[in-house]
């Protein structure tokens, strides 16, 4: 019996995870539940799955939740809630998929209190890889991929020596707009961006996978996840996204893990982890499909998977700023403030300015977020008043 805390239990990672869950009453106990605003779904949770402790992290959210629920649960609210749930006592896993930059605090303190950490929420390796997974190290935790790119990576070294990898190859479905030119998406709307092929995912992660930021941030996770240099990591567009990534070895075998597109399966195996546990997702099916394709992405049209290259290799603060400025491009492009080319134009904006941190620490991580998303508000409200 393994014991979890899902810190983003209302969020589409969080949901899926409740139903893999629900599903293996013998494998797995919710400890903990952890949400954001949505006070009305995480009750429901905390009724079917009776976590010790829940944590709803606005204020009045979680005073509406505490008038209308009556049960043992714990109910407690803010930042300081979320870090008591990241912490918590009876919990041996700690699944973070929280949205952003917001996950980076929660995650150190789960891997401080010797927790391990089933990792839905890149950009916390994105942000401060090289801090995290030292801590991670030195606390004699693992960090298990649930991205199903890094899981597929995870998956394909499993009895391989990672010092044979001679690439990686992460696998992009290229999102709703694969194939248009700049000038038909300076017209594209919000929710033309949410109509994503074959992932069911949340707005933010869905804007970024059509800009390819998402990508790019898969990238840099990949860089601290399996030890890699940025140059070994390559990214191809394959459409029917049943080949979830590759990894090619120093003999030139190529190794593929593949099945259908359900975040179920990596959330599953990250939780499972090192038992694969039987399940009843949907089987892929080899002859119904017609074909399996591959092309090189579009980093032309598609610029924020190129700049979040350029952020890995100058590293220090920059993959920070980078995941800042993009989170701000997002959320500003979802509320009709800026059109959906200037997403890339804001992150490189503000990665053109940003002094360089070559080894921060901590604080200097935080101080480069607050920074980069003061330069990327200024960056829209300019764009807003020349529009």
């Amino acid at each position: 019996m393994k014991h979890i805390a899902i810190l983003g239990s209302t969020g589409s990672i969080g949901t899926q995870a409740l139903d893999v869950i629900a599903a293996n009453p013998d494998k797995y106990n919710v400890t903990v539940l952890a949400a954001y605003h949505n006070e009305q779904l995480l009750q429901e949770q905390i009724e079917y799955f009776k976590p010790q402790l829940a944590v709803l992290i606005d204020k009045q959210a979680a005073d509406r939740l505490a008038a209308s629920y009556r049960g043992p649960t714990q109910i407690v609210t803010g930042e300081e809630g979320l870090l008591e749930a990241a912490v918590f006592h009876q919990t041996d896993t700690v699944l973070t998929s929280l949205v952003g930059f917001a996950g980076l605090k929660p995650t150190i303190a789960a891997i401080k209190a010797k927790k391990n950490i089933a990792l839905a929420n890149k950009e916390t390796l994105v942000a401060a890889g090289q801090l995290v997974m030292a801590l991670a190290k030195d606390y004699n935790v693992s960090v298990y991929p649930v991205d199903s790119e890094h899981s597929a990576i995870f998956q394909c070294l499993q009895g391989e020596n990672n010092k044979h990898i001679g690439r990686i190859i992460l696998t992009a479905s290229g999102g709703p707009f694969r194939g248009r030119t700049a000038k038909e998406l300076a017209h594209v709307t919000v929710e033309d961006c949410l109509k994503h092929p074959n992932w069911s995912m949340g707005r933010k992660i869905t804007i970024d996978s059509a800009t390819l930021a998402n990508k790019g941030l898969e990238v840099i996770e990949a860089k601290w996840l399996f030890g890699v240099a940025y140059d070994q990591i390559d990214v191809c567009v394959h459409p029917q996204s049943i080949i979830h990534s590759m990894v090619e070895f120093i003999d030139g075998s190529v190794m593929a893990q593949l099945g259908m597109p359900d975040m179920r399966l990596p959330i599953q195996y990250a939780l499972s982890y090192p038992e694969r546990i039987p399940s009843k997702f949907p089987r892929l099916d080899l002859t119904a499909l017609s074909a399996l394709t591959f092309t090189e992405p579009d980093t032309g049209n598609f610029p924020a998977l190129k700049l979040a290259y350029t952020a890995g290799n100058k590293g220090g603060t920059m993959p920070c700023v980078f995941n800042a400025a993009n989170e701000v491009a997002v959320y500003a492009f979802l509320q009709g403030k800026i059109g959906f080319l200037d997403i890339a134009q804001i992150i490189s904006y503000t990665m053109e300015i940003h002094s360089l941190v070559t080894t921060p620490d901590l604080e200097q991580i935080y101080a480069a977020d607050t920074w980069a998303r003061q330069c990327a508000l200024q960056a829209v409200s300019d764009l807003g008043r020349k529009a």
